[in-house]
Order: C-alpha cells, then sequence, then structure tokens
C-alpha cells in the first residue's frame, strides 16, 4: 500500500507544471494592448482635428461656395481671397498691436518676477514671506471683478484709448501665476551654487545674473508662453480700456467682419488662421522648456 501511494506521489510530482524560464535582464513585459486608451485617444484626435480642418477649409472657399457647400465638405476650388480680405481689413495693424501688448507683458513680468522669486527662494525675512502671500492671493481675484476699479485707475492715469492701458493688467494679472512658477523652477537649484557663489565673494546681483538666469530658463521659457498666450486672447481689457481702431488688438478686430448685413465667415476664419500662427511658432519654440518649467519643484 505503501508502494502504490508512493508511486502515485512520484507520478504527481512529475506532472507537476513546469516552472516559467526567467526572464532575461533588460526585456520588457509584454502586456495587453489597452484598447480603452486606443480608442479614447482617437476620439480626441477627432474632435481635434474636425475644427482644425473646419478652421482651414473655409478660410481656402469663396464665399459662394460656403454658402452652397456644407460646411465640411471639400472646397470644390482652393481660393487665398479670404487672406486678401483680412489684410484689406486691417490685419497687419491689429497684428502689430497684439505683438506689442505681448511683447510689453512679457517684459514687464519677468522684469518684476525674476527678482521677486529670487527674494522669495534665498530670503528667510517676513517681509518677503508676507508679499509672497499678497502675491498667491492675486490668484483668487478675476479679472471681471475689479474691470471697473481699473478702468477708473486707467482713466485717473490718462492712460484710456492706449496700448499701455492694456499692457498694465495684462501683467499685473499674471504676474502671481508667474511668482509661483519661477519660484518653483529656482527651488531646483541646488543650495551649494548659491553657497559657492557667496564664497567667492560674489553679490546678491552677481549670483542673480551668472547663476539664477542660466539656471532658470525653462522657467523663463514658461512665464513667456503664459504671458504671451493670456495677452495674445485678451478680450475684456482692450474691450474696457481701448476704444479707437488704430489701438484695436486681434480679438477685437476680428469683429470687423461682422458687419450688419451678416458675417464673412471666410475672411473671419483666414485671420483666425493668420492670428494662431505665432502662438502655434511660440509653442513650438519652447515646448521642452515649458514642459521643464510646469514640473519644476515637483519632486521638492
Amino acid at each position: 500500500m505503501s508502494t502504490i501511494t508512493a508511486r502515485r506521489t512520484g507520478e504527481q510530482a512529475g506532472r507537476a507544471a513546469p516552472q516559467r524560464p526567467a526572464r532575461r535582464p533588460g526585456t520588457r513585459k509584454v502586456g495587453r494592448p489597452a484598447y480603452g486608451a486606443g480608442v479614447g485617444a482617437a476620439v480626441w484626435l477627432v474632435l481635434v482635428l474636425v475644427p482644425l480642418y473646419f478652421l482651414v477649409a473655409t478660410s481656402l472657399r469663396g464665399s459662394g461656395d460656403y454658402l452652397t457647400a456644407g460646411p465640411l465638405s471639400i472646397p470644390e476650388a482652393i481660393t487665398f481671397e479670404a487672406y486678401q480680405r483680412a489684410f484689406e481689413v486691417g490685419f497687419l495693424r491689429f497684428l502689430t498691436n497684439s505683438l506689442i501688448v505681448a511683447i510689453g507683458a512679457i517684459a514687464l513680468v519677468l522684469v518684476v518676477a525674476l527678482p521677486a522669486a529670487f527674494a522669495i527662494v534665498r530670503s528667510a525675512s517676513r517681509v518677503v514671506r508676507v508679499g509672497f502671500m499678497l502675491f498667491l492671493l492675486g490668484l483668487a481675484v478675476p479679472a471681471q471683478a475689479v474691470i471697473i476699479p481699473i478702468y477708473l485707475l486707467i482713466t485717473r492715469l490718462h492712460l484710456y484709448d492706449s496700448l499701455t492701458a492694456v499692457i498694465l493688467p495684462t501683467a499685473a494679472f499674471t504676474l502671481p501665476v508667474s511668482i509661483v512658477v519661477l519660484t518653483s523652477s529656482l527651488r531646483d537649484v541646488p543650495s551649494s551654487l548659491y553657497e559657492a557663489m557667496a564664497l567667492d565673494g560674489a553679490s546678491n546681483f552677481q549670483t542673480f545674473w551668472r547663476l539664477v538666469l542660466p539656471l532658470s530658463r525653462s522657467g523663463v521659457v514658461t512665464v513667456t508662453i503664459f504671458v504671451g498666450l493670456n495677452a495674445w486672447n485678451n478680450f475684456l481689457f482692450p474691450l474696457v480700456l481701448t476704444q479707437s481702431t488704430d489701438t484695436r488688438v486681434l480679438p477685437l478686430g476680428l469683429w470687423e467682419f461682422q458687419t450688419q448685413y451678416g458675417t464673412d465667415v471666410p475672411g473671419l476664419m483666414a485671420a483666425v488662421v493668420l492670428s494662431a500662427l505665432p502662438v502655434l511658432a511660440l509653442y513650438l519654440f519652447g515646448r521642452r522648456q515649458l514642459l521643464g518649467g510646469l514640473a519644476a519643484g515637483i519632486g521638492k
């Protein structure tokens, strides 16, 4: 009896499942395909490409083709008449004004935010901490809630209907986020580098110029893109603080394609395409620094 039991035990051990071979180092485990993620990516791609197709295709249509054909149909004949009408309306003037506002707001924010972020990171003063908290309070104040006081201040300063009237509040409302981004970027700089500069006898200005500026490039690019986009797409401040055609920026200039008899949709789409090209170029130029600046301080 014991012999039969031992034989059965040996047969069961022999029929046991073979052990899996050990995985070679450096090889990756192949998992199941994520069909849900693929479907989600396809839906997202359609949601992005359809408006872009409508935008570009409509700008290449004639007025008659747009009225007779469907909005998503392929243009029968490609024409650039809509782009010509956009320049005739005054697109170059609107583009120039938007560039002036964007560059002015970016320069003003960087001049204020960079030294402020450096002081917040390196100073232990209570005044600096209180100032940082006041800047953070600016994140909770929407521009729509204080547009009337801003209008009164601009008129008292005799800046109404000027590009300066748009630059100042745009820079003010993008300053809190800019300081937060630059502060996180400067905190990634090792303290040993600051101590080495101090041992070499460098002043605060020399440390800021030789150490902080080169190492905060990703944060500077992030702030530049953020402020530039806000200034480029801003509609409220130009609407309330400007009036004449000479100070009109792109968001307000698009109104020129709408009359009491209708809207020149192909011309409007052409102006939108032209106004999006500088923003696209800015993003393509600084996308790596933008991601690096947004991720700054995550590991802290």
